[in-house]
């Protein structure tokens, strides 16, 4: 038996996958742990390109795309470990990111589960990180814009707990299911991810069940970079459809007998407009030029490379492949073989 499992669930991003596993791999250097990557019918070639360059990992090759909750649950049925780790393929954790959740799972025996502090790559916290229940009086908030609007109050902002301190470690509702550490029997107990979410809302629905079950649902403020965290994928029609899918299959799932007619109504009707607003919002954003952020330091003890080495992705609009070179030299000891795209998206022959 492991005291670790990590399991990643991929869909044509053998790329960010390959980085995610170079961080996992130090990260676990110390730690008995496994690690299963589940390939949802990518068809890309991801498999034969992440087999040939981190064969310690365990591999599953699903032949059509069944979502990410049965593609974990997939790899939750094989493991056995003492704790699981759900973690997103576009992520990046620090050495000491598994020990310190480890480390906290251990002190807090009814902590069912632990999440992160997240940030985008431009630094920016994410607040998906922790957030509440999506009640009925939670979810008018947010989809009214009260959320946006009152950002820190308890009241009005508890979809994504902005009252509670993001540097500080907190007992919460729902955490992020881009990186959810749990306890083997906490899933024993409550179940596995429900397979009706294909895609969002799964975590909200396991740390539902978490807390429903007497365990916490503890948030780390430890970082970890996720690449494409929710602000970064606001404008995709999928996602609208699918996130406001979840939510209203959530709300269905648990709230449904709960609230009056009424309210049964009012969050059915907000469900679908905003549904149909974030697309107009979505249509209008993609043909907005795009302003490039002010970055912001984010301290991340990344990572020592494996021994066959890493890919890491740069975009850096307003550098040039020298300003880049140099930065990289300035700041490392190691040596490095560069590769660059052109226009074409074609491979520049390698510089040092």
């Amino acid at each position: 038996m492991h005291q670790l499992s990590i399991i990643i669930v991929n869909y044509r991003v053998p790329l960010l996958l390959g980085q995610c596993l170079g961080s996992v791999a130090a990260a676990i250097k110390n730690l008995d742990a496994e690690v299963w990557v589940v390939d949802n019918a990518s068809g890309d070639g991801s498999i034969t390109y992440l087999r040939e360059r981190y064969p310690w990992v365990n591999y599953i090759e699903n032949s059509e795309n069944l979502g990410f909750s049965r593609a974990n649950n997939m790899a939750i049925e094989r493991s056995d470990s003492e704790f699981v780790l759900l973690l997103n393929p576009d992520t990046l954790i620090a050495e000491d990111t598994l020990t310190r959740c480890l480390e906290h799972l251990q002190q807090q025996p009814r902590c069912g589960a632990i999440g992160v502090k997240m940030h985008n790559i431009q630094g920016r916290y994410l607040r998906e990180s922790k957030r509440g229940f999506p009640s009925t009086w939670v979810s008018f908030c947010k989809l009214s814009g009260l959320t946006r609007l009152f950002p820190k109050s308890k009241l009005f902002a508890s979809y994504y707990m902005g009252h509670l301190p993001n540097d500080q470690t907190h007992s919460v509702e729902v955490l992020s299911g881009a990186f959810t550490m749990l306890r083997s029997k906490t899933l024993k107990e409550i179940g596995l991810l429900d397979e009706r979410f294909f895609m969002y809302g799964e975590d909200i629905d396991l740390s539902y069940r978490v807390v429903m079950g007497g365990w916490t649902c503890d948030y780390l403020p430890t970082p970890i970079i996720h690449y494409k965290g929710e602000s970064s994928i606001l404008d995709s029609s999928k996602y609208i459809r699918s996130f406001y899918g979840a939510m209203a299959l959530f709300y269905d799932k648990y709230y449904h007998g709960k609230a009056s007619k009424l309210g049964k109504r009012i969050i059915a009707l907000s469900i679908s407009c905003l549904s149909m607003v974030a697309k107009v919002l979505a249509y209008f954003r993609r043909c907005k030029p795009i302003e490039q952020p002010k970055p912001i330091p984010v301290e991340l003890p990344l990572v020592s490379l494996p021994e066959q080495g890493a890919h890491l992705l740069v975009d850096l609009p307003k550098y040039t492949h020298k300003m880049i070179i140099n930065e990289i030299a300035k700041h490392s000891k190691q040596e490095y073989t560069y590769h660059f795209l052109n226009q074409e998206g074609k491979m520049i022959s390698p510089r040092r």
